[in-house]
């Protein structure tokens, strides 16, 4: 499914599931989630999405009712776009040599989203888990992936955190504690001069706490594909 098709289903769940039940109906007209399942079975019939990840008709439609309340959840929904622009960026699906390892990006994208939700940087909508989040991020990364567009760099973030990891790297041993101490360092620097803006909900030592486990995410993915730096 390219870019522009993920786009535009997640604009159609969230407008579908945003309309007001219509009164006195029954079927797709019953409430929001019925209407959002109707739209799925439709979509995949006129080939604008696909079912994925092994998932039945019936499994494809409960996933789309759940991406729709991700999508209405700005908070979340706007940290997924965020971290999956990034992981596409910065963390392709391929090894140093250009040989595909999508396995690698996968693990990476679990392992951030597991690591925002227990952050509190994701917030898991009602409705919905923790699994679905993880599939949507990476349905929008698959998208990335594959984009011809012109593109920004949002993986700079990832990169830095990850030099701290490569300065504190000795004939292929990381010392955890400089890099983790550096890491600190510089989100503590960010949020003092006003270049990292924290939601209310976040403290500065829950920013230093994820920014550490990416550096750990990056460095699984490094050496899982052969990268001396992203």
């Amino acid at each position: 499914m390219n870019l522009k098709n993920i786009v535009l289903a997640g604009v159609c769940l969230l407008l579908v599931s945003a309309a007001p039940p219509l009164r006195a109906q029954g079927g797709c007209a019953s409430g929001p989630d019925a209407a959002v399942q109707c739209f799925v079975g439709n979509a995949v019939r006129a080939n604008l999405v696909t079912l994925q990840y092994g998932m039945t008709m019936s499994q494809f439609k409960a996933y789309g009712v759940s991406v729709s309340k991700i999508v209405q959840q700005q908070p979340t929904a706007l940290a997924v776009v965020g971290l999956a622009s990034a992981v596409a960026d910065a963390l392709p699906p391929t090894n140093a040599d250009g040989s595909a390892n999508a396995a690698a990006q996968t693990a990476a994208v679990n392992s951030i989203v597991d690591a925002g939700i227990a952050a509190d940087f994701i917030t898991v909508p009602a409705e919905t888990n923790s699994q679905d989040i993880k599939w949507f991020s990476l349905d929008l990364v698959n998208a990335m992936n594959t984009n011809n567009g012109v593109l920004l760099s949002p993986g700079t973030m990832l990169r830095v955190i990850d030099s701290y990891v490569v300065t504190a790297t000795t004939s292929g041993t990381v010392n955890w504690t400089q890099a983790n101490s550096g890491i600190a360092a510089m989100i503590t620097n960010f949020a003092s001069a006003g270049l990292l803006k924290l939601p209310t909900t976040i403290t500065t030592a829950q920013a230093i706490q994820f920014a550490q486990f990416l550096a750990q995410v990056t460095y699984t993915y490094r050496t899982a594909t052969n990268r001396t730096s992203l």
